[in-house]
């Protein structure tokens, strides 16, 4: 039953039609034979600036839920977001902000829910092999983040003020001024909640009692969320310029965050006799200069990143008085410099080579305050420096005008240790020029070097560990046609093959603690599909449609250690085997409504897939609604958006023993004025 209805699901998907991720006036789609030469044989999924913005107090890690079928585990708003592609995990998937990566190097991942989709312009998803052509590391796939100029069109503002469930308050401005050649702009963003949602404790039973205080039944009781109260602040400068040879952007980013740590169902303390709570600041900073030539173009990026983090735990020792327990300190400092040169000799061939290098210092200290111990054996930690170079040269030809061929060879350096050459083939062929209906596939090596907490964290650390490794082949076919101002239309479906070896996991010790480990192979295999559909069915009128789907088996392919290993031949934990999304947008004179769904299958908690109440966590669907007035005023343009989240009250998990919250309710009032226009 599971694989019919399985295979019902992806036919429909692969049937419907699928709109346009980029345009959504129905603008005509050209029918060419040629494709742009520079994403020959690349799997991507690009996002539209409307689902970038159709709820700016979302993190970019919502956007992805429900305009993507990738992973995105959660720990609910203001708390960790991470995204993993095809069955690996969080730590395979590599992140870039306006071309400059921007993965902890300490944990190895990203924390999407730090990254308000109000800042983000331009988001695309490489998937699988493709991600080699910007970055190693993403043994799963690549998330590409950036900014992008304002219009020439003098000084603009923009204020939107936002009130929902939970005492949650959003406010956003921007202020941006254009000409011909200069631009700027300065965006905030201010976000706090209180974060007190109710949920049913599925992990606690309480009796009741009959008149004579005999047990006649339990229930599970109705609790709130726990020390989960947050306030963010965000705050991004942009300076742009640019003239028929040259053009060069400037872009800095402050993050402020002080968040609690919510409390886990388990929990049965009171959350007023503890304090857990996490701050953060950051900075990153990125510059970047592009020359252009009549055969040349060459590209010199730098960038900076900082980051503090602090962790404090104390606890009621009595009579109210707050003791500090753990006091745990992080300071990041990372450069960045990327020179990139392209030779198009003639416009069927592309060539070009690239150097990048990061050098990255890290100082990590903890403090338990509790042991009894002197107060320099309380104190562990450790500081590192690691430096990365990676270097990359690739050659892109089409010898016919229907089909192409791209082969890269990138090169990379860490920590003094040489990774082997990682090479990538990317093809693809243009079937049936009438509807772009085009054939492609792609194959490559690429490697993973361990997180700095892999090798140094105390304790645990493990120096000796060995970098993940693995091939990666997909193949797949993709269309996309339409007629202008009457409908557009495409679709996408792809079969994926990745091997991953020395997986890296972090296990029990007989010591007490966990340490890393190169503990597995791993198989993880596929579907992805995509469709989309946009329709002008009357003057005036706009419909607009995109599903996504994938089948994704991540199998543990290593033999048993003994005869108590269950693992091998099991799903990894954390993985789930079939994820969906979908979006309809409705648009009529100046009224938009919006349905968003996404959907997870079980995922499993342990490696052994065991069934047991801890083990699984239940397939969950999510479905939000929008309904959106803009109202042009003489003065300003109006804008009225209502937000109804988790609409049918779903009870649900994302990660083991953290609630999610109910429906809730967000209202949005936004103004544009029209500044020296009437």
């Amino acid at each position: 039953m599971e694989m019919k209805t399985l295979i019902v699901f992806a036919a429909v998907l692969a049937a419907t039609p699928h709109a346009f991720a980029e345009q959504r006036e129905l603008r005509e789609v050209v029918v060419s034979a040629r494709r742009p030469l520079k994403e020959t044989g690349i799997m991507k999924t690009s996002f539209d600036s409307t689902a970038l913005k159709e709820n700016i107090a979302l993190s970019i890690a919502d956007v992805l839920s429900y305009n993507s079928s990738v992973f995105v585990k959660s720990y609910g708003r203001a708390t960790l977001s991470t995204v993993a592609f095809r069955g690996t995990s969080a730590s395979h998937t590599q992140v870039t902000w306006n071309g400059m990566p921007i993965v902890n190097p300490m944990l190895g991942m990203t924390d999407f829910s730090t990254i308000p989709s109000y800042f983000i312009d331009r988001a695309s998803m490489l998937h699988g092999s493709s991600s080699l052509s910007e970055s190693s590391g993403g043994l799963g796939g690549l998330v590409r983040l950036a900014t992008a100029p304002v219009d020439p069109d003098g000084l603009k503002m923009q204020y939107v003020q936002g009130a929902g469930s939970f005492s949650t308050f959003d406010e956003f401005m921007r202020i941006s001024y254009g000409t011909e050649h200069w631009r700027a702009s300065t965006r905030v963003v201010y976000s706090s909640s209180a974060n007190d949602y109710s949920y049913i404790n599925h992990d606690k039973k309480l009796n009741i009692y009959d008149e004579d205080k005999n047990i006649i039944g339990q229930y599970h009781p109705r609790e709130k969320n726990r020390s989960g109260a947050f306030k963010d602040f965000n705050a991004l400068q942009e300076v742009y310029y640019r003239d028929a040879d040259n053009s060069a952007g400037l872009s800095a980013w402050y993050t402020h965050s002080d968040r609690e740590l919510p409390m886990l169902t388990t929990d049965y303390g009171d959350e007023t006799s503890f304090d857990n709570r996490q701050r953060e600041q950051s900075l990153r900073a990125a510059a970047s200069w592009e020359h252009f030539a009549e055969k040349w173009k060459s590209t010199i990026r730098g960038g900076y990143i900082y980051s503090q983090t602090a962790y404090d735990y104390s606890r009621d020792a009595g009579g109210g008085n707050m003791t500090a327990m753990t006091r745990a300190r992080s300071y990041v400092n990372s450069l960045y410099g990327h020179a990139e040169g392209e030779y198009t000799p003639v416009r069927n061939l592309n060539l070009s080579i690239s150097l990048s290098a990061r050098q990255h210092f890290v100082r990590s200290h903890d403090k338990s305050l509790s042991t009894p111990a002197a107060p320099e054996s309380r104190t562990i930690g450790f500081n590192a420096r690691r430096a990365e170079i990676s270097a990359a040269a690739s050659a892109k030809w089409r010898p016919i005008e229907r089909a192409g061929v791209s082969v890269l060879v990138r090169q990379e350096v860490d920590g003094g240790k040489w990774a082997p050459v990682m090479p990538a083939v990317f093809a693809d062929a243009m079937l049936w020029p009438a509807i772009n209906l085009t054939a492609r596939a792609s194959i490559a090596r690429n490697y993973r070097f361990p997180s700095l907490n892999d090798l140094y964290f105390m304790p645990g650390g493990n120096p000796d560990l060995r970098p993940e490794h693995g091939f990666s082949y997909d193949a797949g076919l993709e269309f996309k046609t339409g007629r202008q101002d009457y409908y557009t239309i495409g679709a996408s479906a792809g079969w994926f093959d990745s091997y991953i070896d020395d997986w890296i996991m972090w296990l029990p010790t007989p010591k007490g603690f966990f340490s890393p480990r190169n503990v597995m192979s791993v198989h993880a295999y596929g579907i992805e599909t995509r469709a989309d559909l946009g329709i002008r069915p009357a003057k005036g009128w706009l419909i607009d449609a995109g599903a996504s789907f994938s089948w994704t088996p991540s199998i543990n392919a290593e033999e048993p250690v003994s005869a108590a290993d269950k693992s091998p031949g099991k799903q990894l934990p954390y993985v789930p085997k079939r994820s969906a999304s979908a979006t309809l947008r409705v648009s009529h004179c100046g009224w938009s409504f919006l349905y968003k769904w996404c959907h997870y299958s079980q995922r499993y908690t342990m490696s052994s897939n065991d069934a047991t109440l801890t083990g699984h966590l239940p397939p969950y669907y999510m479905s939000n609604i929008e309904l959106e007035k803009n109202i042009d005023l003489r003065f300003a343009g109006l804008s009225l958006k209502l937000a109804v989240n988790n609409l049918f009250n779903e009870d649900y998990l994302s990660v083991l023993s953290r609630p999610m919250p109910g429906i809730n309710f967000e209202f949005f009032v936004g103004i544009t004025p029209r500044l020296g226009k009437r």
